[in-house]
């Protein structure tokens, strides 16, 4: 019987039908003569050219210590203690990307043996991708062409061409950025737009604007959303055409793209609508504002990706305030307004109860341009309540000078706690400068003293523990002993936090340890392979 036939007949069963040659064990041993007979059958193929040898990578060895934390750090499997329990040994794997960063920064190359395992764990995970390229260097591009699994490397290559074809002087090589464009995948495309943006940003609008008319909305939609890396006043005239396009959703983007431009004509035209519903009230109080919305949503706003229906629970005339403030530059209101700063401006009452719509849609415009008074102003004060900023604090914060964010982050903490701090610490700079690193500990400290259920923090101790300083492992480690229950304190509390600061301590002492073993001049650990273990 042919091979087919034979699995046909095991697929179906003995049950079903009497194998061939009458039972199951004379089925199986023809599938295995079968087999023999196809594997010995099989013909030699033509001898493929042997590859081109991996070009040199002149960048320093890593120092032997950090080599083999490099290899701990690629096998790490994260496990967790008896009970669901979290294990309060330090997670390699969360820590593999600042090991990653700290390595590029030294400009070492990664030992030749590890490049497999780095381009493994750069395919399953895409954060790891550009640091994990950068440390592989020439020699794992050079391994990704002979696995397909590793043909990501080939389009997120570092460099300043990175992701495009080159030529041979390593240079863009524009017949084949074109050829890709034309024939590839859209995967592909998306790709090569991104990259060939970051390189050009101006060849890429114009790769773009060449096959505009032809393309999918859908894929318009995502090719647009490539043009914010680089976005500059050179790109209006192509998404002036984009507020034509008869796609809601790439007209809404391509607005958006526009009002992040102060100087665009879109802008201004946003300006003098706003300027027409917000002003100083002229008829009662001179020093507050008086709003009045848009009474319908005409042609042009509408252009200009306005939505006109509202979201569900939404007023139509505040729905159109929002948007029509949001796209408008916030200079434009200094001069509007009297010369007021922006935090003279965010200080006026607004009559009427809109001043939560108003200050809402400037928080928007704030994070959109980028713009840090008005961020500043529209933040407030970091113990003001938490329901009186507007918007996302998280992301009106994000847009402050790093210091002054882990500052105002600090003065936060302080004052709520770190119950309402997760989304506002995500945005600060790691290591996490003082005063913010002193104010985690210390309100970590008031929560274990307090009896608090531990879990209810582990999202902050999470990033505590890939943020703080390692310098404060020695101020943490007192708190790993076990604390005396307080009264009316959740039952066991006092074991989980010993559990969690021995985890936090650990994991700092390991990142101080792995920050050593990549000096230059650091010293070898003792004889017998594995860096030597950090205390607990």
């Amino acid at each position: 019987m042919s091979w087919s036939e034979l699995v046909g007949a095991a697929l179906l069963g003995a049950e079903r039908r009497t194998p061939p040659g009458g039972s199951v064990e004379a089925l199986l041993d023809a599938a295995a003569v079968e087999t023999v007979r196809r594997r010995a059958g099989l013909r030699p193929a033509a001898a493929a050219p042997r590859p081109e040898p991996a070009p040199e990578d002149p960048r320093p060895p890593l120092p032997p210590a950090a080599a083999r934390r490099l290899v701990l750090l690629l096998t790490d499997r994260p496990g967790t203690g008896g009970g669901g329990r979290r294990s309060i040994a330090p997670d390699l794997a969360e820590l593999l990307p600042q090991w990653l960063s700290a390595a590029n920064a030294h400009g070492y190359r990664a030992p030749a043996e590890q490049l497999p395992a780095l381009l493994d764990a750069a395919r399953a995970r895409t954060d790891l991708r550009a640091a994990s390229l950068a440390l592989g260097g020439p020699r794992a591009l050079w391994l990704a062409r002979l696995n397909p699994e590793w043909r990501f490397a080939l389009r997120g290559r570092p460099g300043h061409a990175a992701g495009l074809p080159v030529d041979g002087a390593g240079e863009p090589d524009g017949q084949a950025v074109r050829r890709l464009w034309e024939e590839g995948l859209f995967a592909e495309r998306s790709a090569l737009l991104s990259a060939l943006r970051r390189h050009d940003p101006a060849a890429a609008r114009e790769l773009l604007a060449g096959t505009w008319s032809e393309e999918r909305p859908e894929d318009r939609l995502m090719f647009l959303d490539s043009l914010r890396e680089g976005l500059s006043q050179q790109d209006e005239a192509f998404l002036e055409r984009a507020l034509a396009d008869r796609s809601r959703t790439v007209r809404a983007t391509a607005a958006e793209l526009l009002s992040a431009l102060p100087r665009s004509a879109l802008a201004a035209r946003m300006a003098a609508r706003a300027r027409s519903c917000v002003g100083l009230d002229r008829t009662g109080d001179p020093g507050r504002l008086a709003v009045e919305a848009p009474h319908e949503c005409d042609a042009g706003m509408q252009r200009d990706g306005v939505v006109p229906k509202p979201p569900a629970g939404r007023g139509e005339r505040s729905w159109w305030l929002s948007q029509v403030v949001e796209a408008a530059p916030l200079d434009c209101w200094s001069e509007h307004l009297g010369g007021r700063t922006p935090a003279q401006v965010a200080a006026l009452p607004v009559a009427d109860g809109w001043e939560g719509e108003l200050h809402a849609a400037w928080a928007q415009a704030a994070v959109r341009q980028r713009h840090a008074a008005w961020a500043r102003a529209l933040l407030g004060r970091p113990s003001a309540p938490v329901t009186a900023a507007p918007g996302d604090p998280a992301k009106l914060l994000a847009v402050l000078p790093e210091r002054e964010r882990a500052a105002w982050a600090a003065e936060f903490i302080a004052a709520h706690g770190l119950s309402e701090a997760f989304r506002v610490l995500g945005v600060c700079a790691v290591p996490w400068a003082e005063p913010l690193g002193g104010a985690v500990v210390d309100a970590l400290e008031i929560a274990r003293d307090a009896g608090s259920y531990p879990w209810s923090f582990s999202g902050v101790m999470g990033l505590a523990e890939r943020c703080l300083d390692p310098a404060l492992a020695g101020r943490l480690a007192p708190l790993a002993a076990v604390p005396d229950e307080p009264e009316g304190g959740s039952p066991g509390a006092g074991g989980y936090w010993a559990e969690a600061f021995q985890r936090l301590v650990a994991t700092l002492r390991l990142r101080a340890a792995m920050l050593r073993e990549l000096e230059p001049a650091a010293e070898e650990p003792p004889a017998g392979g594995a860096p030597a273990a950090e205390p607990r």
